[in-house]
């Protein structure tokens, strides 16, 4: 198993900035797949950014240009810097992770979750 602990979560103005980060522990026998994802009280679930084994990003268009996915090489840790934060951003932010296969990942691994509250 694969264990996230999500930090950095908190209250912001609107145009604040934010830096989540998520640890990652357990088992490490292959690359994994990781991304960041967020629920609003009342929305569903969405994808925020993710980065494959590759090293590979990609981005909601509502945060395109404002977040940037990053890790760092053994894959112990997973950043999230959020600028430009508005209104909308506000959420439960989750860290996630998966045994990448075919291209796909499977985000089997979750994180407890970290609030990210813009005003």
């Amino acid at each position: 198993d694969v264990q996230l602990v999500e930090s950095g979560g908190g209250s912001v103005q609107a145009a604040g900035s934010l830096r989540l980060s998520c640890a990652a522990s357990g088992d490490r026998s292959s690359r994994k797949c990781m991304g960041w994802f967020r629920q609003a009280p009342g929305k569903e679930r969405e994808g925020v950014a993710a980065i494959d084994s590759s090293g590979d990003t990609s981005y909601s268009g509502s945060v395109k240009g404002r977040f940037t996915i990053s890790q760092d090489s053994g894959q112990n840790s997973l950043d999230l810097q959020m600028t430009n934060l508005n209104a909308e951003d506000t959420a439960m932010y989750y860290c996630a992770a998966g045994d990448e296969v075919g291209g796909n990942c499977p985000y089997n691994y979750w994180g407890q979750g970290t609030q990210v509250t813009v005003s």
